[in-house]
Parts: structure tokens; sequence; C-alpha cells
């Protein structure tokens, strides 16, 4: 086992004003870093100011003695050794030396001092071009911060980089402007951040965490995405019912780790910081396993935490560990984690009755226009239970967590990065994989003209797969966007007249539109039937995410 224990109470008091110096300065001690090795210029200056009196600068007259002393140390030491070096030509004279830094495995932090970020890129004087480039392949990670905001969370994933999995030297590239810029609130969390890693949860450790959970008054259990990935889906399932938690998925899923109309399912966390955070305070304990923390969409700033919320994060990538910005991270084999801590908690005493969820009422179609809602509860009472969806049609999730019931592991596909296109071909890709179960691909129209051709293939190989193309003539996602971003009058936001029946059958794929439930019955039925690929055309009402 891998471990970082840092512990807190060498960090400096809060100054009067918080700045991203003197924060970074309070992560160097919390990580016992208590030396910087460094040969300094200009662009270093502002960040070695007001130095705390535990950290000694080790002076070197040129970069590659520098790095070659920080080297020796972490290797003699075992520990992270800091270096400090003057822009691109203290990292160019460092280079030679960092060439066995890499192959020995040294765990180096090494920072430069960049120009002001206005500047860099009219190429003004000790600019670092295109820094986090510039010592690829001889860093295992770099970086440049996107903001001064983000200086804090980037140095800390820096130290943790450097040890996680396999050690070795990473960069990092500052503006010097940044460090007097004020402190985020949020900078705090990672003062009490911890992070860990285990091949497999050890006893001490599975211990410890059952011993949180069956204390916690509230727990909430956030699975992700990859607990279906792996096939974790029943430890998470009995987790959840030995303690009792309210479950949710992370933001933004692209698989169902866990049955959607379970008692205890309570939904996809929001994808806004303010939205998490509101969510997650009611809680004392959050469990998250299998998924980052957090990817956010729409930006909504707040706390990422309330003080009172302890948080624990399982996975099993270290990258993921290391950049989130809050929480104690455990690295590990996520679904043995999950049958160890499943084995671990014992069932409540007093079970608390969750019936499964109902299900919302649905309006018939108006005019031959369906509400999404209605489509999905059809799909629901008419399509096999067992039936795998690959969902592209971000204006309609809403209607569909409300109407789906969704139990066997693989029954849902999503966009990962949610860029568009990976519906309608992903779709023909999983009735590859699944023959033995049914696979509906429902794609809103915007997203359809992106992987259309795939109609093609699936025609060409007699895929049994089931396009549901649901169609309202806009980008409806955009639409949602748009108000939250206040820009109501921004074009291409419309995509009318497209005719799919047309498009499909050019590619060789039987199509039908529908106007009504009846309609829509018997083109599924009749679909499942034929052993080919099918296309369902249905329009469809605006509705938002």
């Amino acid at each position: 086992m891998k471990t970082q224990e840092y512990a807190a109470e060498k960090t400096m008091a809060p100054d009067s004003k918080r700045t991203v110096r003197s924060v970074v300065h309070d992560l160097m001690l919390k990580h016992g870093i208590f030396r910087i090795f460094g040969n300094p210029g200009s662009n270093e200056l502002p960040f070695l100011t007001d130095l705390p009196e535990e950290i000694d600068y080790v002076l070197g007259l040129h970069e590659q003695a520098v790095v070659g002393m920080a080297d020796g140390f972490a290797q003699a030491s075992g520990e992270v050794a800091f270096v400090n070096l003057h822009a691109a030509s203290g990292t160019g004279n460092a280079m030679g030396a960092l060439t066995n830094s890499f192959y020995s495995r040294s765990p180096l932090v090494i920072t430069a001092g960049q120009q002001v970020r206005e500047t860099i890129g009219m190429h003004s004087f000790l600019s670092n071009v295109e820094a986090p480039q510039l010592t690829k392949p001889l860093t295992k990670w770099s970086c440049e911060p996107a903001s001064a905001s983000d200086v804090p969370r980037s140095f800390n994933e820096a130290v943790m980089q450097a040890q996680a999995s396999a050690p070795g030297p990473v960069y990092l590239s500052i503006p010097y402007d940044d460090w007097e810029h004020e402190a985020n609130a949020n900078d705090e969390l990672l003062l009490r951040r911890s992070y860990s890693e285990e091949h497999e949860l050890s006893a001490s450790a599975v211990e410890h965490l059952s011993g949180l959970i069956s204390a916690a008054a509230r727990p909430a259990i956030i699975l992700g995405s990859a607990v279906d990935t792996v096939g974790a889906n029943s430890a998470a399932i009995t987790l959840a019912e030995n303690t009792g938690a309210d479950v949710y998925l992370a933001p933004s899923p692209y698989r169902l780790p866990f049955p959607n109309k379970h008692g205890q399912f309570r939904g996809v966390l929001p994808a806004s910081i303010r939205a998490v955070n509101t969510t997650l305070a009611a809680y004392d304990l959050v469990l998250v396993i299998g998924a980052p923390v957090f990817r956010y969409h729409q930006h909504e700033p707040d706390h990422y935490l309330g003080e009172d919320v302890e948080f624990i994060h399982i996975t099993d990538d270290p990258n993921e560990a290391t950049r989130a910005p809050f929480g104690t991270a455990i690295v590990t084999d996520i679904k043995r984690a999950l049958e160890l801590l499943a084995e671990a908690v014992p069932p409540q005493e007093t079970a608390i009755e969750r019936p499964w969820q109902s299900y919302p009422a649905t309006e018939t179609p108006v005019d031959g226009i369906f509400d999404p809602a209605r489509v999905f509860a059809l799909l629901r009472e008419h399509a096999p239970v067992d039936t795998s969806y690959v969902v592209e049609s971000t204006s309609t999730n809403a209607d569909f967590w409300s109407q789906m019931d969704l139990q066997e592991p693989a029954s849902y596909f999503w966009p990962a990065s949610g860029g568009l296109g990976f519906g309608l071909p992903a779709a023909v890709g999983v009735q590859m994989a699944l023959t033995d179960r049914q696979v509906i691909g429902i794609i809103g129209d915007g997203s359809a003209n992106y992987g259309i051709t795939a109609l093609w293939t699936a025609a060409q190989y007699d895929i049994p797969v089931i396009f549901i193309v649901l169609k309202n003539g806009t980008y409806g996602a955009l639409r949602w966007f748009s108000q939250l971003l206040d820009t109501p009058d921004t074009p291409g936001m419309d995509v009318p007249d497209i005719d799919f029946l047309s498009l499909a059958q050019g590619y060789g794929v039987q199509a039908h539109a529908v106007d009504t439930d009846e309609d829509f019955i018997a083109a599924l039925a009749g679909a499942r039937a034929s052993g080919k690929p099918h296309l369902i055309e249905v329009r469809t009402n605006l509705t938002q995410p």
C-alpha cells in the first residue's frame, strides 16, 4: 500500500487576506515539504516571498545541479522533493538531470515561474510559451493552471501525481501575477484532503470505512458509471440496502450502476457546484464510488462541500483521485471494494421500507405530437425488460429517468464526453455485442445527423437494432442552456425539415413515422419481429433536461 497521510497541524494560521501564495505555502507544509531546491529568477520572486520559517531554500548555482540534488534527496528519503526553476531557460538547463529523474521514478514537484498571464501570448521576455509541453516526455504530468484560482488545486494535484502509482517528476508552470490573487474559500478543503492507494482494501481500511458508514446518521452513496463497467452492480445494491443510504448517480452518467426505480434511488446528481452542494448538505457521510469528483457542467459557483460532511472517494483511477478538489481519496479495485464493504456493513436492525418508485402519469399524443415522457412510458411497457438503451437525447433526460425502469447491468449507454455523434453508431456496436438482448437507440434529431451513416452499416450487416428518433426540430439542450446563460438570441438552434424516413430508407433501413400510441406500439413490435434494423420517427414537443 502506498499512502500519503498529510498532517494539517503544521499549516500556518489563516492570513488576514488569504492569497494563492499563502495557500500554496500551507499546502507545502501539509504535504511535508520543508525545503525548496532552486535557482531563482525574476518570475519566481513573488512565490518565494513570505516563505514560512519551516521551509528552507537550498540554492544551487546551475539548474542541472539543482535537479540533481533534489533527485538524490527524493531517492534517499523516499519523500517528494520540491524544485523551483526560472521560466523556460532554467527549465531547459535542468533537462539533462531530469532524464535521470524520469528513469529513476523520483517524485519531484518542479515548478517554474511564468510571465504575467496577459503577456504570455505576445511572447514577452521570459515567457514560457506552451509551458506544459516543454518537459515532455520527461515528466509524467505537466500543467499550467487555467486561472489563478486553480493554482492551489493544481499544486495539490502535482504533489499527489508525483507520488501516485508509478512515481515520477511532474512540472507546474505558474504565472507570477497569480500569487497575489485572493484565495478561493474552497481552497481550505485542499488542506483536509488525503490520498491512498491499495491494490485491495486492507482489513483495517474496510473496518474503518464500514465503521464510518454504520455510524453515519444520514449517509449517501454516489455511484459512478465505472460500477456498471466492472460489473459491480449487485454489490452496490447490497451495500446500499444494508446501509439504508440514499443513492445517487454522479453527474452526467454514461452507464447505469443502480436500478433507477429502486426505492433508495434519488436520481442523478445535478451537474453544477451549487446544486451538488445543496443536494449533499443534508448528509453527514457521502461515499462516492467509481466516479470522478465531479464532472460539473453548468457553472454555478458555490462551496464545494459543507463543513460537516465526511466525504470518501473510492476510484480505480489515480488521475481522478489526484485532480479532485476535496475529499479523502482511495485508489483501489472498486468492484472488490464494494464487495468487501457490502460484506462488512451489517444490514440495519430496523429496515426502512422503501417501495419501488412509481411513474408519473403521461398524456397521449396531441395532433401526432408526443410528449417524450409518453414515448418512454410506452417503451417501458412494450419493450423487453432487459432492453439495453443507447441514449443521445439530452433535452429529454428528466423524462427518461422518471419513466424508465432499468434493472439489468449494461442497460444504459450515454456519450461520456458530452459531444454529439456517439448515440446512433454506438447503438449499432452495442447490439453487435449484446446479441441476446434488444438494443434501442434513443436519438435526438439534432444528434442523429452526426452519426447517420451508421444506418448503412446496420443495414448491410442485418444488425437488428431499433433507432427511435425524437424529432422536435431544434437543439433542445442548447435552448435550455441559452436560458441559463441569458443568450436567447443566438443563431443555429433549429434543425427543421429533416426527413429521417427518406434518409433511413436510402441507407437500406426500414423506417416508420408514428402519430399515435397504437402506431408506436405496432411499429415497435414489427421492428422486433423482423430481426432487421428499423428506424421509428416520433415527433415530440420541446422539453428541458
